[in-house]
């Protein structure tokens, strides 16, 4: 789990400053404002650790296969008009499991070379007051610090940083009883961002069967091609927890009112299957519903295939859903946080789902250490971030005047037109 981050450089921003992500985090603000590019670092470092190439520094992306994200050139990410030609991504993190990390941080530094390719500037990991740093000389050499050593501990080609967060065996040897803890710092780190689920704004639409080859799949595809996948190894061949995704998606299609439950339906003895839909005692292929409860079943699955713990993140969850469904998205991100102990870094543009959230922390279902909640705008050309302030009745004292309209407004106005054409007899 994530529980800071912080970018410079990186895109539309100049300095996000330190960013606390909570177990449910918010991202508002118009368009291209910068929202995204706070999501899509973490994709950055996550497709760049799952690289078969240990010796990359950063992938860019570009194979359609395997990257999550085409982020193109270095000068694609890099801030226009940024003077040091440098971006940095900056974050800290927990980690359970056999590399165990309480308060763990990583911060790396990417620069040009002269022939075009990205390399890692400086990487730091720090971790219970021990802080380790790769610092890049001339010609590609690199030295290794430890805390706040002047001198290094060894420097050359062959300490070079290994997918942006890992230090080379050369390194790790050379630190001699601390390579272990840089060891399980990395380890730590890359088994966070390998386990981020991500769910894009653009979702596939449904099939009317699918044909399933009893695989595991590892991730649900940035348009949730694989959720049904997902659903069907969940429902299919778990065991104990055999019904747990199937029974958490059709509880919250109910809440939602889109559906009374979902079914998954074998096609005769065929390795082919159905999604059904059963609403009011009519049953219908997933295929031939509204386009609303295929859009949301991705997120729903997700919510609860994800390994616990780890970060979920989502743009625009609530595209092609009615009000009263936007509304409990908030509550399924409150109530699943808690449950399974994921993360939930969402950008959106819904005010339904806004507003549930501001209710659930009036009615002290949510407090401000589960929520937090940013508002991302434009200010001279740059992105500017807004840590949106809620008090105990859930009302924000700090909202940027006019971004969900005016309701307010739009209904005195109507009044004032009512009376006028009553005045006129009209």
């Amino acid at each position: 789990m994530f529980s800071r981050l912080r970018l410079t450089g990186f895109k539309a921003w100049k300095d996000t400053g330190d960013v606390a992500l909570r177990p449910v985090t918010m991202l508002l603000g118009t368009n291209s404002s910068g929202k995204s590019s706070l999501i899509q670092s973490l994709l950055l470092l996550k497709q760049t650790v799952q690289s078969p190439d240990r010796t990359i520094h950063l992938n860019l992306g570009g194979d359609e296969t395997d990257d999550l994200y085409n982020f193109g050139s270095f000068d694609s990410v890099l801030r226009q008009g940024s003077a040091t030609r440098q971006f940095t991504i900056s974050l800290d993190f927990q980690s359970t499991g056999a590399a165990r990390i309480e308060g763990g941080r990583f911060e790396c530094a990417y620069g040009q070379t002269s022939a075009g390719s990205v390399v890692v500037q400086s990487l730091l990991l720090a971790t219970a007051g021990r802080t380790f740093r790769a610092v890049r000389r001339d010609k590609g050499a690199f030295s290794i610090y430890v805390d706040g050593e002047t001198q290094p501990r060894g420097k050359g080609r062959h300490l070079a940083p290994e997918r942006s967060i890992t230090l080379p065996a050369e390194a790790v040897a050379l630190l001699g009883v601390d390579g272990q803890l840089v060891q399980d710092l990395s380890l730590g780190l890359r088994r966070e961002l390998e386990n981020i689920t991500y769910l894009g704004p653009l979702r596939r639409k449904p099939e009317r069967d699918y044909t399933w080859n009893k695989a595991h799949p590892g991730e649900i595809g940035s348009d949730g091609h694989r959720a049904v996948d997902m659903l069907l190894a969940s429902t299919l061949v778990r065991g104990e927890e055999q019904n747990q995704v199937i029974d958490g998606v059709s509880r919250w299609l109910s809440r939602m009112r889109l559906a009374d439950r979902l079914e998954v339906r074998q096609e005769g003895r065929s390795n082919r299957y159905a999604l059904v839909v059963r609403r009011d005692d009519v049953v219908s292929n997933l295929h031939d519903v509204g386009i609303g409860i295929s859009q949301v079943l991705p997120v729903l699955v997700a919510a609860y295939f994800a390994p616990a713990g780890s970060a979920i993140l989502l743009e625009e969850p609530e595209i092609h859903l009615h009000p009263l469904a936007q509304s409990v998205l908030a509550e399924l991100f409150v109530e699943v946080s808690r449950e399974r102990g994921v993360q939930f870094i969402v950008e959106t543009h819904s005010e339904h789902l806004f507003r549930r959230m501001q209710t659930l922390l009036a009615a002290e279902k949510a407090t401000p250490e589960d929520c937090a909640m940013y508002f991302v705008e434009r200010e001279a050309g740059a992105a500017k971030m807004r840590a949106l302030q809620v008090d105990r009745f859930g009302r924000v004292t700090n909202w940027p005047e006019g971004f969900f309209g005016d309701a307010l407004g739009e209904t005195r106005e109507q009044a004032r037109l009512m009376f006028e054409r009553q005045r006129r007899g009209g």
